[in-house]
């Protein structure tokens, strides 16, 4: 049976309970450098290498794995591995968050140079409420921009933020709730951020300052699933079964 594969590079312990938290640990495999796991368990299957970030997406490009979570692997040679081997200049991913008092929901763009123009929101729009669905979330999204209404006038880039977030929405049949995110927490299961910076200054805000967790963040610009994710994460479970959730 074609696996899911989890990559090691740190906190070993907080991986593999993960992945037997998940539930289909069966069909797991380990990526992680030689001597890192010093047992061997019937459990999941265990693959070692030298660089084992190149093999995790080696495998996940030849099918030998149908998902691929990146773990505690380095991001910048695992990210970087996978835009090479998907032929991509840049990933675009949507994280699965969830706040302090547990409402679980979908945020992009996270990344700085991601989703700036109107036709990448859009694009994020789609693709959201495609994740939303399967993960058993709300698929009402929610456009966010930089001010209120009332706010037109006293800046440009705070105009065409909403001018942008306008567009999307009409575009879409989604609703823009200006800078509103208190508002749009409540009713939606995916949030567009006005453009890549506000979109990862939430995300940091919320999983490092504010008491929130980071459950993965799936690259969707790619025909393979592979699901980011963050060393603040308190565990992998969650996007284990995101990967498998989205495989299927």
């Amino acid at each position: 049976m074609k696996k899911i594969g989890i990559g090691i590079g740190e906190d070993i312990e907080k991986v593999i309970s993960s992945v037997i938290n998940s539930g289909i640990s069966s069909h797991v495999t380990l990526y992680c450098e030689p001597g890192t796991i010093g047992h061997k368990t019937s459990k999941f299957a265990i693959h070692t290498a030298s660089f084992p970030e190149q093999d995790l997406v080696k495998d996940l490009m030849d099918g030998t794995i149908r998902a691929a979570v990146r773990g505690t692997l380095p991001a910048n040679t695992t990210l970087s591995a996978l835009k090479t081997a998907a032929g991509v200049d840049h990933l675009e991913r949507i994280a699965l968050l969830e706040t302090a008092g547990g409402k679980k929901f979908l945020l992009a763009p996270v990344g700085v140079d991601e989703g700036w123009s109107v036709t990448e929101k859009i694009a994020l729009v789609k693709k959201g409420k495609e994740i939303a669905e399967k993960f058993g979330l709300s698929t009402r999204v929610a456009i966010l921009s930089g001010g209120r209404l009332g706010d037109v006038g006293r800046h440009s880039r705070v105009d065409q933020s909403m001018a942008d977030a306008e567009l999307v929405a009409r575009l879409t049949g989604e609703i823009h709730y200006e800078i509103l995110i208190e508002d749009a927490i409540s009713d939606a299961g995916v949030i567009i951020a006005p453009d890549g910076i506000t979109g990862n200054l939430m995300f940091r805000t919320l999983t490092f300052l504010g008491a929130g967790y980071g459950h993965g963040a799936p690259v969707v610009n790619i025909d393979r699933i592979f699901v980011d994710t963050s060393r603040a994460s308190p565990d992998y479970r969650n996007a284990i079964l995101l990967a498998d959730s989205l495989s299927k």
